[in-house]
């Protein structure tokens, strides 16, 4: 088996990786570090979050710059506050045998004037969110013009958040670059077209296979009707009394929410969506990693970059759109050998996206029920019995209490005295689920399981137990439509011929970094609207066409209408009227 001896590392790195508990490198330090060390390769590592991405180039970065210039020379690039700082912490602790060699983190949200000092101050390797370091660049407060190496981590977070224009304006600005290492856990085709635009030959290493999900994790589903979705979730927490983990909701507005609920009703948890402040984020994200809270619910573009060890279960209130985005949600779990669980909230309609998933991530999907009310009570009251018994009770002085304990207690028996124990603790939830109902839906097993049952407004859709699901024929087209995957060509005419919703026009498209997925997530967090309120969207170059129902339209534009993108103004209008 290889060890860190074999890659050719400084005996100092060494020493530092030795004291950290590292013996063996993973696959793709193993891969990728002996190439980076010659330092004029351009480089491919393809390798899911938790791999040990962070060793494989800060290793070969530190033994490659020279401590004795005091400049930049190295640049690593990555989409978040929180990834940025965690890459410093990193390789604060590989170089600490290393004396000169200075790393500098520069993200927005903190003081740019001391970031500025700190740089200026003289550093060797810069961590930087796309975003600040533009802002130095053009404050003309840091020169890249000596940088040899730059690091892409994460570039199809990076790609996804919008950020291909900045990343191509920062390798523009570092033109005496001798390499450009690119890791990233998919290859989505932006990433693909940067690889072929900045970089030469590159040596492209793949760490088990593209878009393949973790095999420490375990993908599972329950079935339930949407509006059963918030007790599903509450039924999963509630069965998994020690869990750690992530919520991930479509929009900001379905995390507040839930977050709400949630607090209320005494759970350990807190929200992370785009309209916190630095401050509240850094506050919430604090919290969850010291455990204080025991979930985070999110939306996909507030947890980009978060990386927390020991998380338990990953949990999708919905799939996402974006089958992509998958495997980033369900990567926030299973890390460092360690198993995880992704479960996901889905209706009966969603079973061909998790056969899609399944395809992209290789690896089967499995159905659990969701759990009933008695089971909750039984796997709580048998986790509160081991928490009883691996009580520690070596501190305290608690033999100076037995007396008046044993004084207090002698007329009632051992039985009566547990169960007034497991009244304390459980009153809550026996009443809770005293009359809780049956959550699941079960999966019909063929189209003839369902019939058409006619009614004053039209026919809806009768399931196996004789009971409709409500949807008018409109609604039906519209979501058997979204469902497919939108394939039909969606010109003006199709859109025109549903009475129910309007059709509005936006001057944003491909052209402005979006792509389906993060369009509508961005379009629902600007008008706090939900996802089932819109149709079909059509996408162009430079503007696209949203189909919404009417009674929320001119709420859409309200909220979207005059609003700036990138300093351009946005401008929304009912495209029929135009």
């Amino acid at each position: 088996m290889m060890t860190f001896e074999g890659l050719g590392i400084d005996e100092r790195l060494l020493q530092a990786t030795t004291e950290m508990g590292f013996v063996n490198p993973t696959p793709i330090q193993e891969k990728a570090i002996p190439v980076l060390l010659s330092g004029t390769k351009d480089f491919v590592g393809l390798a899911q979050t938790g791999t040990g991405k962070t060793a494989a180039f800060g290793l070969p970065l530190l033994q490659l710059v020279k401590p004795e210039d005091k400049y930049p020379q190295a640049l690593i690039v990555c989409p978040t506050r929180e990834l940025c700082m965690q890459i410093v912490k990193e390789i604060e602790l590989f170089k600490k045998h290393m004396k000169g060699v200075s790393v500098v983190a520069v993200y927005g949200g903190t003081s740019i004037s001391t970031q500025i000092r700190d740089i200026k101050r003289g550093v060797q390797i810069v961590v930087a969110t796309p975003g600040r370091l533009i802002d130095l660049i053009e404050r003309k407060a840091i020169d890249l013009g000596q940088i040899k190496y730059v690091v892409l981590d994460e570039a199809d977070e990076m790609l996804n958040m919008g950020f291909r224009d900045d990343i191509e304006f920062i390798l523009s600005n570092s033109p005496g670059r001798d390499s450009i290492w690119l890791f990233s856990a998919t290859m989505p085709s932006e990433v693909k077209q940067v690889s072929k635009r900045y970089m030469t030959t590159p040596v492209e290493v793949t760490v088990g296979k593209v878009n393949t999900g973790n095999k420490n994790i375990d993908h599972q589903y329950v079935i339930t009707s949407a509006q059963h979705r918030y007790e599903a979730l509450k039924r999963i927490i509630d069965f998994n009394p020690g869990i750690y983990g992530i919520i991930f909701t479509r929009t900001k507005l379905d995390a507040q929410d839930i977050s709400e609920r949630l607090t209320r009703e005494g759970y350990d948890i807190d929200a992370l969506h785009g309209d916190l402040t630095q401050g509240q984020r850094d506050k919430v994200m604090g919290q969850f990693r010291d455990k204080s809270l025991q979930l985070l619910i999110a939306t996909d573009v507030a947890a980009r970059g978060i990386d927390v060890s020991g998380i338990t279960h990953v949990i999708n209130f919905e799939l996402p759109d974006d089958m992509e985005v998958y495997t980033h949600r369900s990567g926030r779990t299973g890390r460092a050998g360690k198993q995880g669980i992704c479960i996901s909230i889905v209706h009966s309609r969603e079973s061909f996206k998790l056969r899609q998933i399944e395809k992209m991530i290789q690896q089967p999907f499995n159905k659990v029920d969701i759990p009933t009310g008695k089971d909750v009570c039984r796997k709580q009251f048998f986790f509160f019995m081991e928490k009883l018994l691996s009580a520690d009770i070596s501190h305290g002085d608690y033999e100076t209490y037995v007396p008046m304990l044993q004084e207090k207690f002698a007329e009632i028996s051992k039985e009566d005295v547990l169960k007034r124990v497991a009244a304390m603790e459980f009153d809550r939830f026996l009443k809770y689920y005293e009359n809780s109902e049956d959550l699941n839906v079960r999966e019909s097993r063929g189209r003839d399981r369902e019939r058409m049952v006619p009614t004053r407004s039209g026919s809806v859709r009768e399931g196996r137990d004789g009971r409709s699901d409500g949807r008018s024929p409109a609604r039906e087209g519209r979501s058997d439509s979204r469902e497919q995957g939108r394939t039909r060509d969606t010109q003006g005419r199709e859109f025109a011929a549903n009475a129910n919703y309007s059709r509005l026009f936006v001057n944003l498209g491909t052209k402005d970094g979006f792509y389906k997925a993060s369009f509508l997530q961005f379009i629902l967090d600007m008008s706090d609207l939900k996802k089932d309120q819109l149709g079909r969207i059509d996408m162009k170059e430079m503007n696209s066409w949203i189909e919404i129902d009417k009674s929320a339209a001119e709420q859409m534009v309200q909220a979207v209408d005059g609003k700036t993108y990138k300093g351009r103004k946005i401008r929304m209008n009912d495209a029929d009227s135009r």
